[in-house]
């Protein structure tokens, strides 16, 4: 007696977008997820992470208490501001970012160290759906569209029904599809740091809350992580279009040298000195970001992106994993408004066209606003280069930045609601939000 036939997704990329729509599709018996990753190994690399309400509520929607406990999550749980901004040589408070809408204590701005964040997803993933060692190198089409035959870098394939590209920010999916899609370099650069705690929790007057320093050329980012654990993130501007600037070509999550971070801020009051005097290593992060696609439906329309993927915007506002999270639910959400787990037989052509303009609706209009923000900030701040600013500009600029609340208190149950609604006969996503 043959299976019942089954939805085939695959996925590629284990990061957050992609393990969060894995994890949100598995009410379905009738869906079988398949995961892609390059990595031959997951192993603990990477940087802090920040995830907002938006993000933090999706993983608390989806029943995932371990990936928002205080063990692996730090909070400003003192001040419950977001984000708290000091004065390079005062250390003073000049301004601070603040919730506007209604949130609870598991959902105040967290900072991660992404390695525990994507493990903590991972618990919930069938190690059996997991496939390493696989980069995505293109799509080969059947005697018809609707499978595709998608095949790695190692000369293996694998066939689906529908692809989610969520690989990154350098996604092999999209530059498949979209070649001219690649991002360029915006010139800022970032060292990043994750240590254990104790090497700066002698410091006097550290701060006990995740804290932005602002200068005039650069900042410097200081907060706890889980599991004991302190990042330090130094990051500047310099001209991208410049021919000697610093780390042009440096490649992302590289060897940093502590002794130059260290002559960054060698000016900088003797509390921040100290602090990166303490800083045992450090990695390379060179800014990238790209234009918004026209469509993120691809593929004779059995392709669609998420995360970086989807929209490049180089990590701005910390909201690169909250956008993640959103993006892979609301695909999740999508597919099953159009294939539910009481479907008797499974989506047709116009039912997985329509799943990917739900997503499209409810994700798009959204992160193209943030990439359209993101990309006025990273002119602003090159046209800021060689100008000399008082210390009064300043402080000016540090209370008049823009408020990002409107990215991290995104409702995405609401878009979702909505770009439901404006297809016809939606078929009772209500039920499950």
């Amino acid at each position: 007696m043959s299976e019942t036939p089954r939805l085939r997704i695959a996925i590629v990329g284990a990061g957050i977008a992609g393990l969060t729509a894995a994890i949100a599709l598995k009410i379905h018996p009738g869906i079988d997820v398949q995961i892609y990753e390059r990595a031959t190994k997951l192993q603990e690399i990477g940087a802090s992470i920040a995830l907002g309400p938006n993000g933090l509520r999706t993983l608390d929607r989806l029943g995932l208490d371990n990936a928002i406990d205080d063990s692996i999550a730090f909070r400003n749980l003192k001040t419950k501001l977001p984000m708290i901004y000091r004065h390079y040589k005062t250390n003073e408070v000049v301004s601070a970012d603040h919730h506007k809408g209604q949130v609870i204590d598991r959902h105040l701005t967290s900072r991660y160290y992404r390695a525990h964040l994507q493990q903590a997803l991972l618990e919930h993933i069938d190690p059996a759906q997991l496939h390493l060692g696989k980069a995505f190198l293109s799509i080969l089409y059947s005697s018809s569209p609707k499978e595709l035959t998608i095949k790695f870098l190692d000369g293996s394939t694998t066939t689906a029904d529908l692809l989610l590209g969520a690989d990154g920010i350098n996604s092999a999916v999209r530059r498949f599809f979209v070649p001219s899609s690649q991002p360029q370099w915006t010139g800022w650069v970032t060292f990043r740091s994750v240590f254990p705690f104790s090497h700066v929790s002698d410091i006097p007057d550290l701060p006990d809350e995740a804290t932005h320093f602002w200068g005039h050329e650069r900042t410097l980012f200081v907060s706890k992580l889980g599991k004991d654990l302190f990042t330090v993130v130094g990051s500047y501007q310099s001209d991208p279009d410049a021919a000697d600037a610093p780390y042009k070509d440096a490649v992302w999550d590289s060897d940093g040298d502590v002794s130059v971070l260290r002559k960054y801020y060698k000016d900088w009051s003797p509390l921040i000195r100290a602090i990166v005097d303490a800083v045992p290593h450090t990695r390379i992060y060179p800014n990238v970001a790209a234009q918004g696609l026209d469509s993120w439906t691809l593929g004779a329309g059995r392709v669609t992106l998420a995360g970086d993927a989807a929209h490049a915007h180089g990590g701005a506002f910390a909201a690169g994993g909250s956008l993640a999270i959103d993006d892979g639910w609301s695909f999740a959400q999508s597919v099953l408004n159009v294939f539910p787990p009481s479907a008797t037989k499974l989506p047709g052509d116009e039912d997985i066209a329509k799943s990917l303009r739900v997503y499209g609706r409810t994700r798009k209009p959204h992160t193209d606003q943030v990439l359209y923000t993101v990309h006025s900030g990273n002119k602003a701040k090159v046209e800021r280069i060689g100008k000399v600013e008082t210390d009064e500009e300043l402080r000016a600029r540090m209370k008049n930045r823009g408020d990002p609340t409107w990215i991290h208190e995104h409702d995405v149950v609401a878009a979702l609601r909505d770009a439901v609604a404006a297809e016809e006969k939606p078929l009772g996503i209500e039920a499950r939000l």
